[in-house]
């Protein structure tokens, strides 16, 4: 069960570091990175929200 919660938790960050552009950080210092991280895990959640209203219909 565990192997399965990974592979989900890794979708999120491989398609933050690939789409979003996390591979490099673009700003200096801890609170613009996390604004920068927030942002990127928002649009991944808009990115799979079609999918998971199609499950729960």
């Amino acid at each position: 069960m565990s192997q399965r919660v990974r592979k989900r938790i890794e979708e999120a960050f491989g398609w933050a570091k690939t789409v979003a552009g996390l591979r490099k950080a673009r700003h200096r210092g801890l609170s613009k990175i996390d604004w920068q991280f927030t942002l990127a895990m928002a649009a991944y959640n808009l990115v799979r929200l079609p999918k998971l209203l199609g499950a729960a219909a």
